[in-house]
Protein backbone atom coordinates (compact mmCIF):
# COMPACT_ATOMS: atom_id res chain seq x y z
CA UNK A 1 0.00 0.00 0.00
CA UNK A 2 1.48 3.43 -1.06
CA UNK A 3 1.81 5.78 1.96
CA UNK A 4 1.68 9.53 2.22
CA UNK A 5 3.76 11.20 -0.16
CA UNK A 6 4.97 15.09 -1.84
CA UNK A 7 6.76 16.21 -4.72
CA UNK A 8 8.75 17.43 -1.71
CA UNK A 9 9.57 13.91 -0.21
CA UNK A 10 13.32 12.72 -0.40
CA UNK A 11 14.76 10.72 -3.23
CA UNK A 12 13.57 7.01 -1.81
CA UNK A 13 16.55 4.53 -0.51
CA UNK A 14 17.71 2.27 -3.74
CA UNK A 15 18.30 -0.44 -0.88
CA UNK A 16 16.22 -2.08 1.51
CA UNK A 17 17.16 -4.44 4.44
CA UNK A 18 14.39 -6.93 5.85
CA UNK A 19 15.33 -8.34 9.05
CA UNK A 20 13.53 -11.53 10.10
CA UNK A 21 13.26 -14.16 12.36
CA UNK A 22 16.02 -16.90 10.23
CA UNK A 23 16.87 -14.86 7.59
CA UNK A 24 18.38 -11.22 6.85
CA UNK A 25 18.17 -9.88 3.26
CA UNK A 26 19.56 -6.72 1.46
CA UNK A 27 18.39 -5.69 -1.41
CA UNK A 28 19.76 -3.41 -4.33
CA UNK A 29 17.44 -2.04 -7.13
CA UNK A 30 18.49 0.40 -9.90
CA UNK A 31 17.17 1.73 -13.59
CA UNK A 32 17.24 -0.99 -16.18
CA UNK A 33 16.36 -0.97 -19.41
CA UNK A 34 13.28 -2.24 -18.75
CA UNK A 35 12.37 0.18 -15.74
CA UNK A 36 13.09 -1.05 -12.10
CA UNK A 37 16.29 -3.58 -11.93
CA UNK A 38 16.88 -5.80 -9.18
CA UNK A 39 20.92 -5.13 -9.37
CA UNK A 40 22.00 -7.18 -6.10
CA UNK A 41 20.37 -9.33 -3.77
CA UNK A 42 21.65 -11.80 -0.82
CA UNK A 43 19.93 -12.84 2.17
CA UNK A 44 22.11 -15.04 5.05
CA UNK A 45 20.72 -17.36 7.68
CA UNK A 46 20.47 -16.63 11.54
CA UNK A 47 20.34 -18.98 13.96
CA UNK A 48 17.18 -19.63 15.29
CA UNK A 49 17.41 -17.23 18.59
CA UNK A 50 18.96 -14.43 17.06
CA UNK A 51 15.78 -12.52 16.36
CA UNK A 52 12.69 -13.34 18.78
CA UNK A 53 9.94 -10.88 16.75
CA UNK A 54 7.83 -10.16 19.77
CA UNK A 55 5.61 -7.33 20.76
CA UNK A 56 7.80 -6.18 23.75
CA UNK A 57 10.87 -7.04 25.58
CA UNK A 58 14.41 -7.92 24.17
CA UNK A 59 13.90 -9.05 20.08
CA UNK A 60 17.58 -9.29 19.23
CA UNK A 61 19.47 -9.99 22.14
CA UNK A 62 22.78 -9.85 20.19
CA UNK A 63 22.93 -7.22 17.55
CA UNK A 64 26.38 -7.42 16.65
CA UNK A 65 25.68 -11.05 15.52
CA UNK A 66 22.60 -10.29 13.29
CA UNK A 67 24.62 -7.14 12.31
CA UNK A 68 27.46 -9.26 11.04
CA UNK A 69 24.92 -11.60 9.47
CA UNK A 70 23.69 -8.15 7.39
CA UNK A 71 27.35 -7.48 6.37
CA UNK A 72 27.63 -10.69 4.75
CA UNK A 73 24.65 -10.12 2.85
CA UNK A 74 25.53 -6.66 1.98
CA UNK A 75 28.80 -7.42 0.54
CA UNK A 76 27.15 -11.26 -0.84
CA UNK A 77 24.81 -8.41 -3.05
CA UNK A 78 27.40 -6.08 -4.15
CA UNK A 79 25.81 -3.45 -1.70
CA UNK A 80 28.29 -1.15 -0.95
CA UNK A 81 28.22 2.03 1.51
CA UNK A 82 23.69 3.07 1.97
CA UNK A 83 23.33 5.41 4.12
CA UNK A 84 19.73 5.51 4.02
CA UNK A 85 17.81 1.90 3.56
CA UNK A 86 14.20 0.96 3.92
CA UNK A 87 14.08 -1.20 6.60
CA UNK A 88 11.41 -4.52 6.98
CA UNK A 89 10.54 -5.92 10.20
CA UNK A 90 8.27 -8.94 11.46
CA UNK A 91 4.34 -8.07 11.54
CA UNK A 92 4.82 -9.79 14.91
CA UNK A 93 6.44 -6.84 16.42
CA UNK A 94 3.29 -5.14 16.02
CA UNK A 95 -0.22 -4.07 16.43
CA UNK A 96 -2.53 -3.71 13.23
CA UNK A 97 -6.27 -2.28 13.25
CA UNK A 98 -8.76 -0.79 10.61
CA UNK A 99 -9.88 2.41 12.08
CA UNK A 100 -13.40 3.54 10.44
CA UNK A 101 -13.56 7.50 10.04
CA UNK A 102 -16.70 9.39 9.25
CA UNK A 103 -13.68 12.14 7.55
CA UNK A 104 -9.81 12.20 8.06
CA UNK A 105 -8.74 15.33 9.36
CA UNK A 106 -6.42 17.43 7.13
CA UNK A 107 -3.05 17.61 9.71
CA UNK A 108 -1.66 14.62 10.28
CA UNK A 109 -0.64 14.78 13.26
CA UNK A 110 -4.98 15.38 13.94
CA UNK A 111 -5.20 11.90 12.36
CA UNK A 112 -2.19 10.36 14.87
CA UNK A 113 -4.17 11.97 17.83
CA UNK A 114 -7.36 10.28 16.91
CA UNK A 115 -6.07 6.77 15.90
CA UNK A 116 -3.65 6.75 19.61
CA UNK A 117 -7.13 7.93 21.69
CA UNK A 118 -8.99 4.48 19.63
CA UNK A 119 -6.10 2.35 20.07
CA UNK A 120 -4.98 3.12 23.82
CA UNK A 121 -7.61 0.38 25.50
CA UNK A 122 -6.62 -2.51 23.03
CA UNK A 123 -3.14 -1.81 23.07
CA UNK A 124 -1.09 -4.27 25.46
CA UNK A 125 1.26 -1.59 26.50
CA UNK A 126 0.81 2.54 27.51
CA UNK A 127 0.29 3.99 24.44
CA UNK A 128 2.83 6.71 25.55
CA UNK A 129 5.47 4.43 24.82
CA UNK A 130 4.58 3.41 21.32
CA UNK A 131 5.41 4.54 17.63
CA UNK A 132 2.09 4.87 15.61
CA UNK A 133 1.64 5.14 11.95
CA UNK A 134 -1.15 4.81 9.55
CA UNK A 135 -2.31 4.67 6.01
CA UNK A 136 -5.46 4.83 3.83
CA UNK A 137 -6.82 1.38 3.87
CA UNK A 138 -10.18 1.30 1.85
CA UNK A 139 -13.81 3.33 1.84
CA UNK A 140 -17.19 2.28 2.82
CA UNK A 141 -19.93 4.41 2.54
CA UNK A 142 -19.63 5.58 5.93
CA UNK A 143 -16.42 7.10 5.31
CA UNK A 144 -12.55 5.92 5.34
CA UNK A 145 -10.83 3.41 6.93
CA UNK A 146 -7.23 3.43 7.94
CA UNK A 147 -4.82 0.96 8.17
CA UNK A 148 -3.04 1.79 12.27
CA UNK A 149 0.06 0.19 13.63
CA UNK A 150 1.65 0.41 16.74
CA UNK A 151 4.51 -0.92 18.12
CA UNK A 152 6.96 -0.21 21.28
CA UNK A 153 9.48 2.44 20.19
CA UNK A 154 12.33 0.45 22.60
CA UNK A 155 11.26 -2.87 20.43
CA UNK A 156 11.68 -0.55 16.77
CA UNK A 157 14.94 0.28 17.89
CA UNK A 158 15.96 -2.72 18.49
CA UNK A 159 15.55 -3.69 14.67
CA UNK A 160 17.11 -0.04 13.49
CA UNK A 161 20.12 -0.85 15.55
CA UNK A 162 21.38 -3.94 13.87
CA UNK A 163 21.06 -1.24 10.34
CA UNK A 164 22.92 1.41 12.83
CA UNK A 165 25.89 -1.06 13.47
CA UNK A 166 26.81 -1.63 9.70
CA UNK A 167 26.27 2.20 8.96
CA UNK A 168 22.78 1.99 7.47
CA UNK A 169 20.39 4.29 8.84
CA UNK A 170 16.37 3.22 8.46
CA UNK A 171 14.72 6.19 6.88
CA UNK A 172 11.71 4.17 6.63
CA UNK A 173 10.44 1.22 8.72
CA UNK A 174 7.40 -1.05 7.59
CA UNK A 175 6.09 -4.38 8.65
CA UNK A 176 7.14 -7.37 6.11
CA UNK A 177 3.54 -8.22 4.57
CA UNK A 178 2.30 -4.76 3.51
CA UNK A 179 5.35 -4.77 1.39
CA UNK A 180 4.82 -8.46 -0.15
CA UNK A 181 1.22 -6.61 -0.91
CA UNK A 182 3.47 -4.23 -1.99
CA UNK A 183 4.89 -6.55 -4.29
CA UNK A 184 1.79 -8.02 -5.83
CA UNK A 185 -0.05 -4.42 -6.31
CA UNK A 186 3.39 -3.14 -8.15
CA UNK A 187 4.05 -6.22 -10.06
CA UNK A 188 0.12 -5.48 -11.67
CA UNK A 189 -0.89 -8.89 -10.45
CA UNK A 190 -3.65 -7.31 -7.77
CA UNK A 191 -7.14 -8.10 -9.84
CA UNK A 192 -9.86 -5.39 -9.05
CA UNK A 193 -12.13 -8.34 -7.44
CA UNK A 194 -10.93 -9.77 -4.16
CA UNK A 195 -7.70 -11.90 -3.81
CA UNK A 196 -5.83 -13.28 -0.75
CA UNK A 197 -2.82 -13.11 0.56
CA UNK A 198 -0.82 -15.83 2.94
CA UNK A 199 2.29 -14.14 4.48
CA UNK A 200 4.39 -17.40 5.97
CA UNK A 201 7.12 -16.72 8.62
CA UNK A 202 8.42 -19.08 11.06
CA UNK A 203 6.37 -17.24 14.69
CA UNK A 204 3.46 -15.80 12.68
CA UNK A 205 0.72 -15.67 9.70
CA UNK A 206 -0.34 -12.60 8.80
CA UNK A 207 -3.55 -12.72 5.85
CA UNK A 208 -4.51 -9.58 3.99
CA UNK A 209 -7.58 -9.49 2.04
CA UNK A 210 -7.30 -6.74 -1.02
CA UNK A 211 -9.59 -5.42 -3.13
CA UNK A 212 -7.58 -4.23 -6.21
CA UNK A 213 -5.04 -1.89 -4.18
CA UNK A 214 -7.15 -1.72 -0.85
CA UNK A 215 -6.40 -3.56 2.31
CA UNK A 216 -10.21 -5.06 2.93
CA UNK A 217 -8.44 -7.49 5.84
CA UNK A 218 -5.89 -7.81 8.30
CA UNK A 219 -5.00 -10.68 10.38
CA UNK A 220 -1.98 -11.78 11.98
CA UNK A 221 -1.86 -15.38 14.12
CA UNK A 222 1.75 -16.66 16.02
CA UNK A 223 2.02 -20.31 15.09
CA UNK A 224 0.41 -22.57 17.32
CA UNK A 225 0.30 -26.18 16.74
CA UNK A 226 -3.53 -27.08 18.20
CA UNK A 227 -4.04 -24.17 14.99
CA UNK A 228 -3.65 -25.20 11.53
CA UNK A 229 -2.90 -23.06 8.37
CA UNK A 230 -6.10 -24.80 6.88
CA UNK A 231 -8.20 -23.64 9.75
CA UNK A 232 -6.97 -20.03 9.57
CA UNK A 233 -7.62 -19.84 6.44
CA UNK A 234 -11.47 -21.39 6.42
CA UNK A 235 -11.94 -18.46 8.93
CA UNK A 236 -10.33 -15.64 7.02
CA UNK A 237 -12.81 -17.44 4.26
CA UNK A 238 -15.44 -17.25 6.05
CA UNK A 239 -15.35 -13.87 7.25
CA UNK A 240 -14.74 -12.47 3.69
CA UNK A 241 -18.04 -14.48 3.02
CA UNK A 242 -20.30 -12.83 6.05
CA UNK A 243 -18.62 -9.37 6.39
CA UNK A 244 -16.99 -8.11 3.81
CA UNK A 245 -19.64 -9.57 1.05
CA UNK A 246 -17.34 -11.79 -0.77
CA UNK A 247 -17.82 -14.90 -2.69
CA UNK A 248 -14.59 -17.06 -4.13
CA UNK A 249 -11.15 -15.45 -4.28
CA UNK A 250 -10.23 -14.52 -7.75
CA UNK A 251 -6.59 -14.56 -6.53
CA UNK A 252 -4.36 -16.17 -4.12
CA UNK A 253 -1.08 -15.39 -3.14
CA UNK A 254 1.32 -17.42 -0.90
CA UNK A 255 4.87 -16.42 0.40
CA UNK A 256 6.90 -18.79 2.37
CA UNK A 257 8.47 -16.74 4.45
CA UNK A 258 11.77 -19.14 4.13
CA UNK A 259 9.72 -22.04 5.53
CA UNK A 260 11.55 -24.38 2.73
CA UNK A 261 9.76 -27.51 1.44
CA UNK A 262 6.69 -26.30 4.18
CA UNK A 263 6.02 -23.63 1.76
CA UNK A 264 4.88 -26.12 -0.76
CA UNK A 265 2.94 -28.04 1.51
CA UNK A 266 1.24 -24.81 2.38
CA UNK A 267 0.45 -24.12 -1.15
CA UNK A 268 -0.96 -27.19 -1.64
CA UNK A 269 -3.11 -26.82 1.40
CA UNK A 270 -4.50 -23.40 0.84
CA UNK A 271 -5.47 -23.95 -3.20
CA UNK A 272 -7.51 -27.64 -1.79
CA UNK A 273 -8.84 -25.54 1.05
CA UNK A 274 -10.15 -22.53 -1.24
CA UNK A 275 -10.24 -24.12 -4.02
CA UNK A 276 -8.27 -21.74 -5.96
CA UNK A 277 -4.14 -22.18 -6.95
CA UNK A 278 -2.29 -20.07 -4.58
CA UNK A 279 0.44 -18.50 -6.87
CA UNK A 280 3.37 -17.52 -4.92
CA UNK A 281 4.69 -14.11 -5.74
CA UNK A 282 6.90 -13.43 -8.11
CA UNK A 283 9.00 -9.95 -8.11
CA UNK A 284 10.00 -10.18 -11.49
CA UNK A 285 6.95 -8.85 -13.43
CA UNK A 286 7.80 -5.16 -11.72
CA UNK A 287 11.89 -5.66 -11.27
CA UNK A 288 13.98 -7.53 -13.41
CA UNK A 289 16.41 -9.98 -12.00
CA UNK A 290 19.66 -7.82 -13.59
CA UNK A 291 22.06 -10.74 -13.01
CA UNK A 292 20.13 -14.03 -13.83
CA UNK A 293 17.20 -15.50 -15.46
CA UNK A 294 15.15 -17.23 -13.18
CA UNK A 295 15.37 -17.45 -9.06
CA UNK A 296 14.20 -20.36 -7.20
CA UNK A 297 11.24 -20.19 -4.58
CA UNK A 298 13.21 -19.43 -1.72
CA UNK A 299 14.85 -16.39 -3.32
CA UNK A 300 11.83 -15.00 -4.61
CA UNK A 301 10.36 -15.30 -0.86
CA UNK A 302 13.19 -13.56 0.43
CA UNK A 303 13.28 -10.75 -1.77
CA UNK A 304 9.47 -10.23 -1.90
CA UNK A 305 8.78 -7.51 1.17
CA UNK A 306 12.38 -5.55 0.52
CA UNK A 307 11.65 -5.15 -3.32
CA UNK A 308 7.85 -4.52 -2.62
CA UNK A 309 9.20 -1.58 -0.14
CA UNK A 310 11.24 -0.12 -2.82
CA UNK A 311 7.99 -0.35 -5.38
CA UNK A 312 6.33 1.94 -2.94
CA UNK A 313 8.12 4.38 -2.61
CA UNK A 314 9.00 4.97 -6.64
CA UNK A 315 5.28 4.93 -6.58
CA UNK A 316 4.65 7.41 -4.01
CA UNK A 317 7.87 10.00 -4.72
Amino acid sequence: MAGQSSFLSPTPPSVALEVAHRRVTVVEVGRGSGGLSIVGYASEALPDDAVQPSLSGVNIPNVAQVADAVRRAAERAGVRAASRVALIVPDSIARVSLLPFEQIPAKAADVEQLVRWQLRKATPFPIEEAQVSWMPAHRTTQGPVVAAVVAKRDVIAQYESVAAAVGMHAGIVDLASFNIMNAVVGSGAAPASDWLLVAMAPEATSMLIGRGADLMFYRNRAAVEEETLSALVHQTAMYHEDRLGGTRFSSVYLCGGGLGPGAEQARREISARLNVPAEIVDVRKAAELAARTGASTDVLDAIAAPVGVLLRDRKAA
